[in-house]
C-alpha cells in the first residue's frame, strides 16, 4: 500500500502536442511556448486542444452543485468507436460522466481511446478498486472530485470515505492525480484543507472551479456564490498558504467571466457537442453538431469561442500557479 503521507512522485515531463503547445504531464494541463500568440494559435487550429465526452450520464452521487441532472443512455462501443473516429487529432479527452467509473466496459473504452489522445478522467473514484490496476499506464491522470475534509465533502458532494477509498486504490495502481473542488462561500474555509490533501497525495494540480446556475445549482443560496474580486482573494491567499508550506500542486481557479464564456466543448452521449457555459443560451449550452454523424473539424469551423477556448486551455484566462517540480521533455 502507498503511504500517503510519502507518495512517489514521478518526473514531470512535457510532451509537445502542437507547435508551440505542450501539456504537462505532472502538472496535468497545457502550456504555451513564451511569446505565443493565442489568438494567432486558436484562429490557425483546425480541431480543439480538449473536450469533454459523456460517456455516461449515471452517477452514485448527487452533488449540490451538479448540471449534469438530465438522464440520457450510455453511448455504445460502437457509437464510441465512431466519435473516437471523428475525433482525431485532438490533443486530450476527459472520458466524463455523470461517474465514467460506473460504466462496468470503461477499460474498453480507456482501451479504445490511448493510443489517440492523451487521457483524463473527472471521477469521484469510488469504483476505483474495481478499474485502477486495468487503466494505469493508459490515462494521463485522474481528477478526483473533492471539496475539503470529511464534512465539507459528505455535505456538498457525497461519501468523503468512499472517495479516499478509490483514491487509494488509484494511486496504488500508480495512477497520477489532481483534485478539483467547486467553490461555495460556506467551504472557503476548507479549501487549505483541499490543499494539503492534494500535497499529501502528491497531485498534480487543485483545480477551484465556481458552480453555475444550472441543475441542482439552481437550488443553492444565492449567498453560496461568491463574486469575482472574492475568488481573486481566495486565490491569493491559498497562493501565499503555498509558499508558507511547501504545496507542490500546482492551483489553477476559474471563474465565469467573458474570457471563459463557451470554452469548453462537451460531448454529450448521444454525441451531440455543445459549447459550455454560454451564459444567454437555454441551460448554458450552444448546439454545435453530433460528432457521430461528421468529424471534429466541422465541429471546430461553427465554433465561436476558439480564442476562449485556447486562452482557458493555455491557462491565460484562469488565475494559475505552477507545479513546483522540474521539468524535462519528452
Amino acid at each position: 500500500m502507498t503511504d500517503l503521507g510519502m507518495p512517489a512522485v514521478p518526473e514531470q515531463k512535457t510532451r509537445e502536442v502542437s507547435e508551440g503547445v505542450a501539456f504537462v504531464n505532472n502538472g496535468h494541463h497545457f502550456t504555451a511556448a513564451a511569446g505565443l500568440d493565442v489568438t494567432a494559435a486558436a484562429n490557425a487550429a483546425t480541431v480543439p486542444l480538449s473536450v469533454i465526452l459523456q460517456v455516461t450520464k449515471r452517477c452514485n452521487f448527487h452533488c449540490s452543485f451538479c448540471s449534469e441532472t438530465l438522464q440520457l443512455p450510455d453511448p455504445t462501443l460502437s457509437q464510441l468507436d465512431t466519435m473516437r473516429t471523428n475525433l482525431a487529432g485532438v490533443s486530450r479527452v476527459f472520458l466524463s460522466g455523470g461517474e465514467p467509473l460506473m460504466r462496468k466496459d470503461f477499460v474498453e473504452i480507456v482501451d479504445m481511446y490511448h493510443p489517440h489522445h492523451i487521457l483524463a478522467v473527472p471521477t469521484n473514484a469510488t469504483y476505483g478498486l474495481q478499474h485502477a490496476r486495468h487503466i494505469a499506464g493508459r490515462i494521463a491522470f485522474a481528477n478526483i472530485g473533492l471539496e475539503g475534509p470529511r464534512a465539507t465533502t459528505n455535505r456538498v458532494r457525497g461519501d468523503y470515505d468512499r472517495v479516499m477509498s478509490g483514491v487509494r486504490a488509484l494511486q496504488d495502481a500508480g495512477i497520477p492525480l489532481s483534485l478539483s473542488a467547486v467553490v461555495y462561500r460556506s467551504t472557503l474555509t476548507a479549501l487549505p484543507f483541499t490543499y494539503q490533501i492534494a500535497d499529501v497525495l502528491g497531485a498534480g494540480k487543485v483545480k477551484l472551479i465556481m458552480p453555475l446556475r444550472k441543475g441542482n445549482a439552481l437550488d443553492l443560496d444565492e449567498n453560496e456564490f461568491i463574486t469575482d474580486a472574492e475568488a481573486a482573494e481566495t486565490f491569493s491567499r491559498l497562493s501565499e498558504l503555498r509558499t508558507v508550506h511547501g504545496w507542490s500542486p500546482a492551483l489553477r481557479m476559474t471563474t465565469w467571466t467573458p474570457d471563459n464564456e463557451g470554452h469548453m466543448i462537451v460531448i454529450e452521449p448521444t454525441g451531440i457537442a455543445r459549447a459550455w457555459p454560454v451564459y444567454d443560451a437555454p441551460d448554458l449550452w450552444e448546439p454545435l453538431g453530433n460528432v457521430l454523424e461528421e468529424p471534429v473539424t466541422a465541429i471546430w469551423d461553427r465554433y465561436r469561442f476558439k480564442e476562449n477556448h485556447y486562452a482557458k486551455y493555455l491557462g491565460r484566462s484562469i488565475r494559475t500557479t505552477a507545479n513546483t517540480r522540474t521539468t524535462a521533455e519528452v
